[in-house]
């Protein structure tokens, strides 16, 4: 399936980014209801920390990495999963806003990081049985970490105050339910 044009996540308006121009992010429902999704970082890559794998798993989005959060449609309980540049990943199940519970096993999602001159990309595929069914709600966002251990919040969409991924008005991307 074709993947539609990207889109640009913004950086936090709270601290501007010098390292990175554009991050951008394209995601396509599979017709079996899984998700492929490219993020694409353009930037000065040698002013950032790009880790390159060892990272306790459960502080990837403490560092680079590219994070999806995905709600139902109409329902409270969410799920974040984190994608770290070392290749590692990592899932959050939560019942309500940041009301984090036990995440089920699920199978490792398919992931193709590349790097080339001043630009970091990944590939994922995540399947229908990591994600709820139905109509889907998406924050897309990326947390980059620079050389000097400042960091930086993009997405899709920020609610206002500082940076927080798991507020509500950051699910931006809505997605219809797939049809058999």
């Amino acid at each position: 399936m074709p993947l539609p044009p990207p889109l640009d996540l913004v950086c936090h308006p709270a601290a501007p980014d010098p390292c990175v121009r554009r991050i951008g992010v394209t995601v396509a429902r599979e017709a079996d209801g899984g998700l492929d999704v490219r993020y694409g970082l353009e930037g000065a890559l040698d002013g950032l920390r790009l880790p390159a794998g060892g990272l306790p798993v459960e502080r990837l989005w403490a560092h680079t990495c590219f994070e999806l959060f995905v709600l139902a449609e109409g329902g409270e309980a969410y799920r974040e999963f984190n994608f770290s540049p070392g290749g590692q990943w990592m899932c959050f199940d939560f019942s309500a806003y940041r009301a984090r519970i036990d995440s089920p096993a699920m199978p490792a999602p398919q992931l193709d990081w590349q790097r080339s001159g001043d630009a970091l990309t990944l590939a994922l595929t995540l399947p229908a049985s990591a994600l709820p069914a139905g109509a889907l709600r998406l924050g897309i966002t990326a947390v980059v970490e620079h050389a000097d251990g400042s960091h930086r919040y993009w997405a899709l969409g920020h609610p206002p105050g500082k940076p927080d991924f798991h507020h509500r008005d950051g699910f931006a991307l809505a997605l219809p339910a797939t049809t058999p």
